[in-house]
């Protein structure tokens, strides 16, 4: 595929803890870092995000007395699965896996910082309003067409794809170079949902 200035990969969240081991591990998370690893050497411009939450974070089940991880509640944004404790800020779960090799990545965001609302897409917390300031910073420097890769398929990568083409940008999803939780078909869902708003899934 052809690429340009016009370009941008963006990795999501190839966190150790959520690779084997980690505290929401998604199954053989670890396997995609040498795929992304390949793409992040194809791209000129890179954009890598990181979950970086503060201890009692109010999507973590331990915040609430009685929960636990995998049930949902409501919260003032709406609907919120709970999660075990992850990626907590300056832990060692919270740092990138130690395999990732993407020396040309231009500019981390960090989500998931604020301890009231939780944050799984790249451009909008969950409140679908809040935005991280990414689509501007994208627009400013010219971007056009956006490639995701990462964990988790059908949350992290799900949601910024489907934000991502919401803020007028083309989008692609690396499926290979990516890896889903797939939490009562959450996964399904998710591929469904990107197909119908547009992102090419890329199956090679």
């Amino acid at each position: 595929m052809r690429r340009d200035d016009r370009d941008v990969l963006l990795i999501i969240d190839v966190q150790n803890d959520f690779c084997p081991s980690g505290a929401l591990a998604v199954p053989q998370g670890d396997e995609i870092v040498p795929a992304v690893n390949r793409l992040g050497a194809e791209f000129a411009h890179v954009v890598l995000t990181q979950d970086w939450h503060p201890r009692g974070h109010a999507s973590f089940a331990s915040s609430h007395p009685g929960k636990q991880p995998f049930e949902t509640i409501e919260l003032p944004y709406g609907r919120q699965i709970l999660w075990p404790d992850h990626c907590v800020q300056g832990t060692t779960g919270a740092a990138f896996h130690p395999g990732l090799d993407v020396p040309r990545a231009e500019l981390v965001v960090r989500k998931g910082f604020r301890s009231a609302i939780d944050s799984y897409s790249a451009f909008l917390e969950n409140d679908h309003c809040t935005p991280t300031g990414l689509a501007g910073y994208l627009k400013e420097r010219g971007f056009q067409r956006i490639t995701l890769c990462g964990l988790a398929t059908d949350f992290c990568v799900f949601y910024s794809a489907i934000d991502g083409r919401a803020a007028g940008f083309e989008v692609s999803v690396a499926a290979s170079a990516c890896r889903g939780i797939d939490v009562d078909g959450s996964l399904g869902r998710a591929l469904r949902s990107m197909s119908e708003a547009g992102v090419i899934l890329l199956t090679d």
